[in-house]
């Protein structure tokens, strides 16, 4: 498919709205523009101008509105509505998938597993709809009943990340529309193209349901337009997905308002491989883990914790299966391994093996930017194999880049305390077939992260399953399990069908 095809068939021209409600485009005389690049080989895909303050207003007023009269749609109804989504996405999954690819640089087939994710959400949230329980309690009053029940909160804001520029949307916005609640979405200024295009998917399905203008909004541009949404008081819940830098700045902006957050961060996850693990299949899912998406998912392996004994000989298996990685256009489907998001992203890879080598460090394989035909754009770099300490600092942080750094363990408690030895909590593994290593590492003992896996790798999460990590990841979900109750707001009731009142915990007021 070429990139015209597709662009297309997503009525993607020169240039995109600034904002929109789901029925009307804004485009801002006064904001900044903006070009947008493929980092696959440097052709501009689209521009847009940055949205204004007075647009922003305008979009809030539109979705406040919105929210008011969707919350008043039955659950099934409003999950309906959703699923008419999924269907629209599924008709445009591979031109959809295709823009992903091109715009952000993973993978084809990446690009259209992430528009697979947005399709397994709406499902999820259409099964949901009909699921949004709450609990009766026994009143130790008589004549009294007690339950509780969950409202809509009203306006929910979304900012995502360019390294899944549609699919985490999706996991918020389907929950939170089923919900009974109005979204403004944020998308990464880096990937405006593919935000834009599910906007227009989305507007055929608005328009056929004859649904409010405002329920699913889009606001595009950078910094500023976040701090607007996370300041908002009309905003009660922000979901915002990131640098944990970034995370951090929402997390006290909102809190000061006593807002709600969901937040998913940095994570620096690890992959513990024992000596009683299987090698072959440890082999392909750290291979995964660490080159998928070019190392810029926040699930990416970045830490490999093998046991001493068999340390040599998976090394030698790794070093020998990055040397067969095809590096090049995503699209072609030859290729395992696609460019990095752009040249500020080729430098942090730079800078980040320079100070593991200044910090003591060796590269193992590959350190190098890759330039000639087909790398023009100079977004395309070497997954690259480190050995190091896991005290060192750049081992500590989180490089958004194809960087794996090999580290060598005696006992499980030893390969636990190193993963568990940095900042970030999200996603971690083991591989092992020995039920005692296995269950260990799931106990309360073992991994500290909101992930933890078994014989799987530490990428691939699903959509059944609430999504986040723990301490400087965040602490939120996303997605499956009870991520939906983040979404609404819990009410306690209590009822007297009787003709006196008694008092709880016994107290006597007679007069």
């Amino acid at each position: 498919m070429s990139q015209n095809t597709f662009l297309s068939q997503l009525n993607i021209g020169q240039s995109i709205p600034s904002a929109s409600t789901g029925l009307n485009h804004i485009v801002c005389e006064n904001g900044t523009l903006h070009n947008d690049f493929s980092p696959v080989d440097s052709h501009q895909i689209t521009s847009f101008k940055e949205c204004d303050a007075k647009t922003y207003q305008h979009v809030v007023a539109k979705a406040t509105e919105a929210q008011k009269i969707w919350r008043e749609w039955p659950a099934p109804k409003r999950g309906e509505v959703v699923r008419q989504i999924g269907q629209a996405l599924r008709q445009n999954k591979e031109s959809l998938g295709a823009l992903v690819s091109y715009e952000m640089g993973k993978s084809l087939q990446e690009g259209l597993g992430e528009v697979q994710e947005m399709i397994d959400i709406c499902d999820f949230a259409v099964g949901l709809s009909r699921q949004l329980y709450g609990l009766t309690m026994h009143s130790e009053r008589p004549n009294h009943r007690m339950y509780e029940q969950w409202h809509p909160l009203g306006v929910v804001g979304i900012i995502s990340a360019f390294n899944f520029p549609v699919a985490v949307w999706s996991w918020n916005a389907m929950i939170a529309a089923i919900c009974g609640n109005a979204c403004i979405w944020k998308p990464s200024e880096k990937t405006p193209a593919t935000a834009q295009a599910v906007q227009n998917i989305l507007e055929h399905v608005i328009k056929h349901n004859h649904l409010p203008e405002g329920l699913f909004c889009l606001v595009q541009g950078g910094k500023e337009v976040g701090e607007w949404l996370s300041k908002d008081t009309h905003i009660p819940l922000i979901s915002a997905t990131g640098s944990t830098r970034m995370g951090k700045k929402v997390g006290e902006v909102v809190g000061a308002r006593l807002g709600k957050t969901i937040l998913e961060l940095g994570g620096n996850n690890a992959i513990i491989v024992s000596e009683h693990a299987n090698l072959d299949i440890a082999l392909v899912a750290v291979l995964f883990g660490a080159v998928g998406t070019a190392g810029q998912r926040c699930t990416t392996t970045r830490r490999l914790i093998i046991q001493d004994s068999i340390y040599q000989t998976f090394k030698d298996k790794l070093v020998n299966a990055y040397k067969q990685l095809r590096i090049g256009n995503p699209l072609d489907s030859n290729n395992h391994v696609g460019p990095l998001i752009d040249q500020d992203a080729v430098q942090n890879y730079m800078n980040a093996i320079d100070q593991l080598k200044n910090e003591g460090g060796s590269v193992l394989y590959g350190h190098s930017i890759l330039e000639g035909q087909g790398y023009e754009s100079g977004c395309y770099v070497m997954p690259t194999i480190c050995e190091g300490d896991p005290n060192y600092q750049i081992i500590q942080d989180e490089t958004f880049a194809p960087i794996l750094y090999l580290l060598k363990y005696s006992t499980l408690d030893e390969a636990i305390a190193i993963q568990n030895g940095v900042k970030q909590g999200l996603s971690s593994a083991i591989f092992t077939d020995n039920l005692q290593e296995a269950e260990t590492f799931l106990s309360a003992m073992g991994s500290d992260c909101g992930i933890a896996n078994v014989n799987i790798g530490t990428s691939g999460a699903e959509i059944g399953g609430a999504f986040g990590g723990e301490k400087e990841t965040g602490g939120g979900r996303e997605s499956g399990s009870d991520a939906w109750k983040a979404y609404m707001r819990r009410q306690t009731n209590t009822i007297n069908y009787g003709k006196t009142l008694p008092l709880a915990q016994g107290i006597k007021f007679d007069l």
